[in-house]
């Protein structure tokens, strides 16, 4: 049996999923969160592909928050790179706080709008 906490996760994320469908001009900005790293990344659901990607893999920074910021921020420029101004946010069902939130707040500060 899984844990209680990630069975309601998984059970908020299928809802979210199903209200929330990201097309070629407004993709759905999705963010998953590790216990270690954070990952974002834009997607086509008409498609099914994958536009542009980001992780802190590589990133030396400090707190996770920290973590998330740079994440935001590069995956807004990336964003910008492929003309990609508004995008649908998925938090995947994971709380608006922390590190998602801080993700969110960094994406806007470079320029994406959702």
């Amino acid at each position: 049996m899984k844990n209680l906490k990630t069975e309601k996760r998984l059970r908020r994320k299928s809802k979210i999923k199903n209200r929330i469908r990201g097309t070629k001009e407004m993709p759905r900005l999705t963010v998953y969160r590790s216990n270690k790293h954070i990952y974002a990344q834009l997607i086509d659901d008409s498609i099914g592909k994958t536009i542009v990607a980001a992780s802190d893999a590589k990133v030396k920074k400090r707190s996770a928050t920290e973590k998330a910021i740079s994440v935001g921020a590069d995956i807004a420029k990336a964003a910008l790179a492929k003309k990609v101004k508004k995008v649908r946010f998925d938090r995947n069902g994971y709380k608006y706080h922390g590190r998602v939130k801080a993700l969110a707040d960094a994406a806007r500060g470079e320029g994406l709008s959702f």
